[in-house]
């Protein structure tokens, strides 16, 4: 018989910190950096540690990108209010043009800038949106344990039914942004593994906390909860 996991979650709660909440509760460290390692994605490491919030010790668990996967998409000019569009396939800020490439046949949305990239600094940038073909593609070529594998399936699962119908698209047409980047994926897979982990089959979360006022998305300014 497994465990019963009780989260209440007054502010919410995040992917990194769910983990580190798991990790303090009695998951395997050694075995989750192993498992994480087999992940068939590059460009992040992970560290782990003690901190202080509040005066509270607790566990840290954090996702760093490298320089090529961090996230410096211009979709989120929407923060700002910024226009942007992609009806129009090439165009021009402050002096060098971006052209914006969509494959939707291999279920891919890439924005590429300078020809290959996203170029800040001097440093190019790749932007790719997974669909959930390929992030379950990830996962099952993962060397993560099985339920593992189905534990982190169903969570993208449950986001991408969320994502279509509020969308009104369908399961295979449903793009992820923020959540198919790759510090997204490893926060929902090191969760997965140390659910696993801890034996736990059963989550209970009382009450969902989702505030209340306006926020400012890509589809405009919307009323939270979104």
């Amino acid at each position: 018989m497994g465990k019963t996991l009780y989260l209440e979650c007054y502010s919410g709660i995040s992917g990194d910190m769910t983990v580190g909440a798991l990790l303090d509760l009695g998951a395997d460290q050694k075995l989750l950096e192993e498992q994480l390692r087999s992940l068939p994605v590059s460009g992040f490491e992970i560290k782990i540690s003690r901190v202080k919030k509040s005066g509270l010790d607790a566990c840290d668990f954090h996702v760093v990108l490298d320089e090529v996967h961090e996230n410096h998409d211009h979709d989120n000019d929407y923060l700002y209010g910024h226009e942007h569009t992609h009806e129009a396939h090439g165009h021009t800020h402050g002096g060098h043009s971006h052209a914006h490439v969509h494959s939707h046949e291999a279920h891919t949305h890439e924005h590429l800038h300078e020809a290959h990239g996203h170029t800040h600094g001097g440093h190019s940038h790749a932007h790719i949106h997974r669909g959930l073909r390929e992030i379950r593609e990830i996962i099952f070529n993962s060397g993560i344990t099985e339920r593992a594998k189905r534990i982190a399936q169903d969570i993208f699962q449950v986001l991408a039914e969320a994502e279509a119908k509020a969308h009104g698209t369908t399961l295979e047409e449903v793009h992820f942004h923020e959540v198919g980047a790759v510090d997204s994926i490893v926060d929902i897979v090191a969760a997965a593994v140390c659910l696993d982990d801890l034996d736990v089959d059963e989550v209970i979360v009382p009450e969902v906390y989702e505030g209340r006022g306006t926020v400012r998305c890509q589809h405009g300014i919307i009323p939270v909860p979104v």
